[in-house]
């Protein structure tokens, strides 16, 4: 993380590479295929837009937002002129949106390798890895508790795969670790195991306060002052309220300039009403409250309007994943954002309910990444990994969503329609009732033309059954096997490594082991 630089263009500096990766080594963020250029989908109309901008004013206005422990917080809102009771927040219709019309609506999103620095917002397309699993699973040794083994091999892989942009935060909970130690080794690994951006901790506003302290020493507090290079995840206890540990994560996070991502959790029916307009409305009224904190903290400050949303099952109880309604609620929240004038983070993803890397997995998953990317979402979490409804990152199932994310990018790129696109040459070549695998044209694009998975394919049947049948999930084990196995470092200065070891392992020797 030695390598600061002023790169503000968001070009590429070097070639876009096609097709698949390089096993030997980490693959850049493509520029190109990040981006989109099919349009976004635009579910709603105006007029059901305004009646759910209205829905949360109205919120806000009659119900509002409490924050609880805050007074910091309490303090700036009123002083911005909501009307403060105890803990509770309300505003007059049109103030908060107006509190957050400082929120740039793109900016990029340093990493240590300028090749994989992001932009956030406009026709950008960001993917990373799952966020929170204390599980982890794989078809060699099954369910059990994660550990930071685990987690720095999902910094690993997720740096090797040219089709995820991000390092991710808590791609699972290091349980090996005492609790309030864990996200100095989770910083640790995004920083030396990885060159991609990251996010850093939120569980206290200490442990924020450490994240920004290690990538300072990485990046220098000075290009930190002018540039973001992390992200925090705010969550918000829905219903309408802002814990301390949350709102003072984000002031930290704020004051420093680095990225607020700001995230209400709806599970329709428990933390707001049913219908994927309710959802939105309170998405949207909880969103809004936190980024015109974040920039009350710091006018200008980076923000991203999350939301992680849900249905239940109304027979159960149990919460469902990649269900049209909420894959609804995605694609308004999208819409809704882009007129806020911030970017979105989907509230999909690769997301299921499923136990198992199989076929209700990959429904569900599928059913909502595609309502996310065609939304016109900027970041998309839990993009690789997900199973258990957010319980387990599965190791097989990281590799088989790689491939899916590879090829959702590749579609949102659509297609050209130029003369070397039509191939007219090669006609010239064949003639009716001939085929086009020798042609001119053909020799020209066959490594690039087609999407190519990376899990092999199974073959003929004959040879498939011979094999013992083996399914994507199979398949994919030796893949994240090899993956691991050909994963080498990226290079760091060496002063650079021993001062963030050594901040660790200062900080760690002021802190008694903390399990719960």
């Amino acid at each position: 993380m030695e390598i600061l630089y002023e790169d503000t263009s968001g070009k590429c500096t070097r070639p876009a590479r096609r097709g698949r990766f390089a096993r030997q080594s980490a693959a850049p963020v493509n520029k190109q295929t990040n981006r989109r250029k099919i349009p976004a989908y635009a579910l709603l109309d105006e007029t059901a837009l305004q009646a759910i901008e209205q829905q949360a004013d109205w919120i806000l206005d009659k119900i509002g937002v409490e924050f609880r422990g805050d007074q910091i917080a309490l303090d700036l809102i009123a002083a911005a002129g909501a009307r403060v009771a105890e803990q509770r927040v309300t505003f007059e219709p049109g103030l908060v949106r107006k509190l957050c019309s400082t929120a740039p609506f793109e900016f990029q999103l340093h990493a240590r390798d300028p090749a994989n620095t992001v932009t956030l917002g406009g026709d950008h397309v960001v993917l990373m890895p799952g966020y929170g699993s204390p599980f982890v699973t794989d078809l060699r040794q099954g369910r059990r508790y994660a550990t930071l083994n685990d987690f720095q091999n999902f910094v690993k892989l997720t740096y090797q795969s040219p089709w995820l942009h991000h390092s991710g935060g808590t791609v699972c909970e290091p349980t090996d670790v005492p609790v309030n130690k864990r996200h100095l080794d989770m910083v640790l690994a995004h920083l030396t195991l990885s060159t991609k951006p990251f996010m850093g901790g939120v569980t206290s506003p200490e442990r924020a306060e450490d994240s920004i302290a290690m990538a300072r020493l990485v990046f220098g507090a000075e290009f930190m002052e002018q540039n973001a290079v992390m992200q925090g995840n705010i969550n918000v206890n829905s219903p309408l309220v802002y814990d301390d540990t949350m709102s003072g994560a984000l002031r930290v996070y704020a004051a420093a300039n680095q990225c607020v991502c700001v995230s209400p959790a709806i599970f329709a029916g428990a933390m707001g009403p049913l219908s994927p307009a309710a959802v939105a409305a309170q998405t949207l009224a909880e969103a809004m409250v936190g980024i015109a904190l974040a920039q009350l903290v710091r006018p200008g400050c980076p923000v991203v309007m999350g939301s992680f949303h849900s249905t239940m099952n109304l027979k159960s109880g149990a919460l469902t994943f990649g269900s049209p309604e909420a894959n609804l609620a995605t694609m308004a929240l999208s819409q809704l954002g882009h007129r806020l004038g911030v970017p979105v983070r989907s509230g999909g993803g690769q997301i299921t309910a499923s136990n198992a890397p199989d076929g209700q997995a990959m429904q569900d998953s599928t059913g909502a990444m595609w309502s996310t990317l065609l939304s016109g979402a900027h970041q998309v979490w839990h993009a690789a990994g997900w199973l258990e409804g957010g319980l387990v990152m599965s190791y097989e199932k990281f590799i088989m969503d790689l491939d899916h994310c590879g090829a959702m990018l590749t579609m949102l790129q659509g297609f050209e329609t130029d003369a070397e696109a039509f191939g007219q040459d090669a006609y010239f070549e064949t003639g009716p009732g001939k085929n086009f695998l020798s042609t001119q044209n053909t020799m020209r694009h066959y490594a690039t033309a087609n999407f190519q998975p990376d899990i092999p394919e199974g073959g003929p049947f004959e040879t498939w059954a011979e094999n013992g049948g083996p399914t994507s999930a199979h398949r994919a084990t030796p893949r994240w096997q090899q993956m691991l196995a050909d994963y080498t470092p990226p290079t760091m200065d060496p002063s650079t490594l021993q001062a963030l070891t050594d901040f660790v392992s200062d900080r760690k020797a002021l802190m008694p082991d903390e399990w719960y």
